[in-house]
């Protein structure tokens, strides 16, 4: 004689993990690419124009290639990590004022 188990019984508890808290705020709407690829320009040419500023005597003996790897190995790494967040968050600023 075989005994068949049967799978346990959902619980209100994994039920209630999966409920969408009652009181949560809106999340933001995230910017269109053709947004994200303005506020990306916006950090990426006046930084490259700055490097090219301060770094471009020292870096002439180079060729063309290494200059180009030293200026974008320091622009990138500000760009992504530093200055096209902190426009986002501007923008969201921005845009709750005008909401509100």
């Amino acid at each position: 004689m075989t005994t068949m188990t049967t799978a346990p019984a959902v619980t209100a508890d994994r039920t209630a993990q999966h409920a969408a808290p009652q009181h949560a705020a809106p999340a933001p709407a995230l910017p269109s690419v053709h947004m994200r690829a303005l506020l990306t320009w916006l950090a990426v040419y006046p930084c490259i124009t700055l490097a090219q500023i301060a770094l471009g005597p020292a870096l002439m003996p180079l060729p063309v290639a290494l200059r180009v790897l030293v200026i974008t190995g320091l622009v990138v790494p500000l760009v992504v990590y530093v200055l096209v967040p902190n426009l986002l968050k501007v923008r969201a600023a921005v845009l709750r004022r005008k909401q509100g």
